[in-house]
């Protein structure tokens, strides 16, 4: 399959990558101005996110300015990964969330 038939993912990533950055923000500023005393374990869950959605941005990034098509495919491939690990973990805060609400 060429350039030309293969579908960049690498694209999508970088702008959802980046809007679920805000989001691990979001969580991580308001449990910070809300001073709930569990919250600490949501904060560094969401930190850690955070850096994971991060490197998943800079991947897309350079996946999108490579030259080289196998370079580009290579981290465009890497960033995918990274990128489901991230949703996963988002999924992980989520239900913390939700859990530290209800009890």
């Amino acid at each position: 399959m060429n350039d030309h038939q293969h579908p960049r993912t690498c694209q999508h990533i970088l702008g959802t990558s980046s809007t679920l950055l805000g989001f691990c923000l979001f969580v991580i500023t308001s449990f910070h101005l809300l001073d709930k005393a569990k919250s600490t374990l949501i904060d560094d869950c969401a930190s850690l996110i955070a850096l994971i959605l991060i490197t998943s941005v800079f991947l897309s990034f350079f996946s999108i300015r490579a030259t080289d098509s196998k370079k580009a495919r290579r981290l465009e491939g890497i960033a995918e990964y990274i990128f489901v690990a991230a949703l996963a973990g988002i999924l992980i805060i989520i239900l913390m969330i939700v859990t530290h609400f209800i009890n």
